[in-house]
Formats: structure tokens, C-alpha cells, sequence
């Protein structure tokens, strides 16, 4: 079993950035990720992506292209393929590649899980047809596949930017049925120095309503009640907006209302966590280099909390170079020269956010779905089955499990536990702190009993 100074999980802009930093500092790092390239969700494919389909996908995609240079270029053994399944303290991680089970230890770990679109559950949106808006980008990135009579629901600049993509490859979506309100813009007003702060981003978002209009897309803001009809796949998209009904006939739905950090092998290493009042959901409690309460383990970008891209990488450079200096290959000094010109970076970078997110929140008719909708796809539990386990007397995720099925399927809440959160929340009136999430334990990923036997050593058990 091989031994590391540093490993790295995630293979994302923060996951290459820091791995790059931390073996220049001298360390060695192995990088661990589930895709056969590095690039993460944001980057996917950029080294291998037409130039055709570069052009449509815009420059911000492209800039991907100098961390996986970088990287290849560093001595960083990079592990494609590895999904990762279990990290016991110590640390030991388990992983899969390949159909066979593989262990390294290390003696720190840099979680650079990315981030998991916020899930939307409204009527109908199990059905075929249906998806989120970044599974509709990686078909576009890795296969060029574009879906027809697609309609893009809920709110964020992601919808933006994929009809933008679409406009371009010619086959423009049919309309964008947004969820965030004239009240939510007003109210992002009081952020607008941190917007302006950002102006790059802005300009932007407005340079791209601007190509939609000219093409001729219709937007619908402010809609509400909506719902997705069919009887064996996606048919009509049902909305109301300015007091009418509207059905939109389609093929494709896309969703999209945000996105969370992926907080599942953090929280599985007992890393505390509280809730963002500004982001809606939980993120890990980290000081300024991202180090968590759990020594050894570090956090870093959009899994740290969502800022985007280049703030990830920031991110992920700032841990590195934390993790030099706690190794002794920096002295604080030194570390605190690079950090600098760092920090005042990602400070830009991050001025926008609390404008953004003011004006695009979570859509409030899926944070608190009705009784009938799906919560649970593993398990096909409704929004009604968790508030009658809350009348009953459950007062957090873990208990439910005592009650029912909800969040026991293979993804082990990944996309319904802050959906329970918020249902429990409500219910009983606590916070969603005082709620709480699904204990997470391993595996993180399902797991063979093949792989497992493959196993040189068998896996470690920390406590949980």
C-alpha cells in the first residue's frame, strides 16, 4: 500500500489547482477522481473537445485548459477513474478502479468534491425526458448531443448560459420559464457594490439576455405552480405566470434552481457543518486556508461553498499552500507572501455572489414540494410520507430511517437530503441546523463484493 503526503479527491478547477501547488511546494500528491480526465464538471473534456464545439461552449470553458496543462506537467500522480468509496481516519482511502478494489494512505486529505445541482422536486419530475441542466451541459460537452423542444425551469445563470449554447448550435431552447421575481431582484440591489465589484460577470450575464432576445427566446419570469405532464415521458410543461395558465409543449425538460456543495465525504469524517443562510444549504466550517475541525482534513472549492470556477481554484491553491506550510516545506512567512495576491483574488471573484444569489434563490415551490410529489426518487417517497413522519414525531433525517425508506437508496441522500431537511424543518418548526442531515458513513459509492475482495488489506473500520 503506497503512501502519500498529500491526497487529493476530485479532480475539478480546485482538485488540479491544488495538486499542482502542493507538489511544486514539494509534496507528494496523488489526485483521485471518478472521470477518466481531469477538468471536474465545468472543465469536462476540455482537452479532448472539438474545436467546433469549443467555440460554442465560449472562453470560460477553454480557461480550463492551462490546469490541466499545469497539472500534467507537475509530478502528480493523477488516478483516473478512482471512485472513491471510503476515507477512515488516519487516513486510509478505499477506492475502485477498473473493476478492482485499491487502498493508499496519507497523511493529509484535500476533499475537492465539487458541487451537486440543488435538486427540484416538482410534479412530474421523475419522468423520461426530464434532467437536470448540467446533465444536459455534459451531453453537450463529451458528445455534442443537443436536445430538441427543450425547455429550460428555474432560476440561475447556468440556464442563461446553456440557452446561449444551445442558440448558437442551432437549436435554441424553447423558452426559459424562470421561477426568481421582481422582489428577489430588488431586493439583490442592496449587494450591488459586490456586483459591480464583479462587473466582468455582470457584463456578461447581460451579453448573453442581450443573444437571447435577438434570437428570439422567450423568457417567463416569475412562474409558479409548475409541473411537468406526460403520460410515459415528458410531454407539456404547465406553469402559471401573471395569473394565467400556460402549457408549453415539449420534449425536454431541463432543470436547474442552483447548486450545493457536495458535502458527502466530509461530513462521512465527521467534518461539522452549519447552514448557509445566504446559499440555502449546508457547507463545511472551515477557517480561511480551508482546514476543518477534523485535523488533517482540508475543503476546498465549490464543495467548500459555491463561488465558481476560478474561485475554486483560488481555493485550492490557498489549502495547498496551508498544507506546505503544516508539512514543513513553507515556513508561515513564505506562506503567507503567496497567499496574498490569492486571497485578493478570490475576494473579486466571490463579490458577486450575494447579488446572485439574492436574485436567483431556490425555488420555493420545490424547497417545500407538495404532498404528492417525489422527494426520495431511490425509494419513491413522497413529500407527504416525510411531514406525516414529522407528525408522528420525527425530528430529524436520521430518525426517518426509523420511519420509512426515504434516503436509504444508493445515492444515501446525495439528492434528497436537503430536501428532507427543509420538509422536516418546516414541520416542526426548528431550524435547519437544529434539523440536521443523513449521518453519512461507507461506502460513499456502491461498492462490489468483487472489488472488496480484490483488496491487497482489508479496509479499515473507524468509527463512525
Amino acid at each position: 500500500m503506497s503512501h502519500r503526503d498529500l491526497v487529493i479527491v476530485g479532480a475539478g478547477p480546485a482538485g488540479m489547482a491544488a495538486a499542482t501547488e502542493a507538489a511544486n511546494a514539494g509534496l507528494s500528491v496523488t489526485l483521485l477522481d471518478e472521470q477518466p480526465r481531469a477538468g471536474g464538471q465545468i472543465y469536462r473534456d476540455v482537452d479532448h473537445v472539438p474545436d467546433h464545439r469549443a467555440a460554442l461552449l465560449g472562453p470560460d470553458y477553454t480557461a480550463g485548459r492551462g490546469l490541466t496543462v499545469a497539472l500534467r506537467r507537475s509530478p502528480v500522480e493523477h488516478v483516473t477513474g478512482a471512485v472513491v468509496w471510503s476515507i477512515e481516519p488516519g487516513f486510509c482511502l478505499s477506492y475502485s478502479r477498473d473493476g478492482r478494489g485499491a487502498q493508499l494512505t496519507a497523511d493529509r486529505v484535500l476533499l475537492a468534491t465539487g458541487a451537486l445541482e440543488r435538486p427540484m422536486p416538482l410534479p412530474g419530475w421523475t419522468l423520461p425526458g426530464v434532467m437536470t441542466a448540467g446533465a444536459g451541459q455534459i451531453l453537450l460537452k463529451q458528445s455534442g448531443v443537443l436536445a430538441r423542444s427543450a425547455v429550460l425551469v428555474g432560476a440561475g445563470p447556468l440556464l442563461y448560459l446553456i440557452a446561449v449554447q444551445m442558440l448558437r448550435a442551432g437549436q435554441p431552447p424553447l423558452a426559459l420559464v424562470e421561477t426568481q421575481t421582481g422582489r428577489n431582484r430588488r431586493a439583490a440591489l442592496r449587494h450591488l457594490g459586490g456586483a459591480l465589484r464583479g462587473w466582468p460577470y455582470m457584463a456578461k450575464g447581460l451579453r448573453m439576455l442581450a443573444e437571447l432576445k435577438r434570437g428570439g427566446v422567450p423568457r417567463y419570469t416569475g412562474a409558479q405552480d409548475i409541473r411537468i405532464e406526460g403520460d410515459t415521458r415528458a410531454e407539456v410543461l404547465c406553469f402559471s405566470h401573471r395569473g394565467r395558465t400556460r402549457r408549453l409543449a415539449c420534449e425536454t425538460v431541463f432543470l436547474h434552481h442552483g447548486v450545493v456543495p457536495n458535502t458527502q465525504a466530509a461530513r462521512a469524517l465527521g467534518v461539522a457543518h452549519h447552514w448557509s443562510t445566504q446559499q440555502q444549504c449546508f457547507v463545511p466550517t472551515l477557517d480561511c486556508w480551508g482546514r476543518s475541525d477534523v485535523p488533517g482534513v482540508f475543503v476546498a472549492g465549490d464543495g467548500a461553498g459555491i463561488g465558481g470556477a476560478k474561485a475554486a481554484a483560488l481555493s485550492g491553491r490557498l489549502a495547498a499552500l496551508a498544507i506546505a506550510c503544516d508539512a514543513a516545506r513553507l515556513t508561515p512567512d513564505e506562506r503567507d507572501r503567496r497567499a496574498r495576491p490569492l486571497r485578493s483574488a478570490r475576494a473579486r471573484e466571490q463579490a458577486p455572489r450575494p447579488f446572485l444569489d439574492t436574485a436567483y434563490p431556490p425555488c420555493a415551490q420545490a424547497l417545500s414540494p407538495r404532498d404528492e410529489t417525489l422527494v426520495c426518487r431511490c425509494e419513491e417517497v413522497t413529500a407527504g410520507t416525510v411531514r406525516d413522519h414529522a407528525r408522528a414525531g420525527c425530528l430529524g433525517p436520521n430518525q426517518t430511517k426509523a420511519f420509512g425508506r426515504v434516503g436509504m437508496g444508493p445515492c444515501q441522500g446525495r439528492y434528497c437530503g436537503l430536501t428532507v431537511t427543509a420538509l422536516l424543518a418546516e414541520a416542526t418548526g426548528q431550524t435547519p441546523d437544529q434539523t440536521g442531515y443523513y449521518r453519512i458513513r461507507p461506502p460513499l459509492k456502491p461498492v462490489t463484493l468483487g472489488e472488496l475482495a480484490s483488496l491487497k488489506t482489508p479496509p479499515a473500520t473507524g468509527k463512525n
